[in-house]
């Protein structure tokens, strides 16, 4: 059994099935990617994952627990984080202000915007964004307004952000779309670091295959809302089922 498990899962959009009877296991401690062309149905996966969307059949079950009709905040308490494909930060509050209030919102499982000031006057909470900022080597950008950094380090403020929430598993939906080759790396660097330092697992939903052989230990590969083959990204490479996926015709 994996820390999370997919069984059955189908979802329909009015004629279009997105879904079709996906089974998925995701063990733990393991970087498990999920890939297929545009219209593979990965993004309607995610979305299942975190509840944001009910499967008309199926269940998804995290550590043993179903996450279907949880809010947000459950999922989150429940171990669960979520990185976006367009980084959801507070662009104009500094890179120091954004991570205090995660930091914050794991101690007292709210923010409020209007209590702000006094928060960031908490020696707790500010030691422990000041760490957190040192884990991802952001501690000299502490004072800069985050809507002005690259969207390499917008990205990785972001992953700081959830990892302070200290999550047992971390999903990623295409965490390096528009980033510069060197962004890129850095972010595969990054998560190579969080994998190897913390108790986590990581899913991610991804279209570079460079950031997909340098970190999965397994791969999904989705075909029209169905699995099509899922093994060691070794064995993907090759598999002519996964290039006519991609491709349109048998290798």
């Amino acid at each position: 059994m994996g820390i999370l498990e997919v069984k059955g899962v189908n979802k329909r959009f009015g004629g279009l099935q997105a879904l079709g009877d996906v089974n998925l296991s995701v063990a733990e401690n393991t970087v498990h990617a999920i890939i297929g062309p545009n219209g593979a149905g990965k993004s309607t996966l995610l979305n299942c994952l975190v509840g944001k969307l009910i499967p008309d059949t199926g269940s998804v079950m995290f550590d043993g627990q179903s996450v279907l009709g949880r809010t947000p905040y459950e999922i989150n308490q429940m171990g669960i984080s979520r990185v976006f494909q367009t980084p959801e930060i507070f662009g104009d509050l500094t890179v120091f202000e954004n991570m205090v209030i995660p930091c914050f919102a794991k101690r007292d499982g709210s923010f409020r915007m209007h209590a702000f000031e006094s928060v960031v006057q908490e020696q707790d909470i500010c030691l422990q964004a000041e760490q957190m900022l040192v884990d991802v080597n952001m501690q000299d950008k502490r004072h800069m307004h985050a809507a002005s950094l690259s969207r390499g380090d917008k990205r990785r403020l972001e992953m700081a952000m959830c990892l302070s929430q200290k999550p047992r598993l971390l999903l990623l939906d295409e965490p390096t779309a528009g980033m510069a080759r060197a962004d890129t790396n850095n972010t595969i660097d990054l998560l190579k670091e969080i994998k190897s330092t913390r108790d986590i697992t990581i899913a991610i939903i991804e279209h570079d295959m460079h950031v997909v052989f340098s970190l999965a230990d397994r791969i999904t590969v989705l075909a029209q809302g169905t699995p099509l083959v899922e093994d060691s990204p070794e064995n993907i490479r090759g598999n002519p089922k996964v290039r006519e996926a991609y491709l349109g015709e048998a290798a």
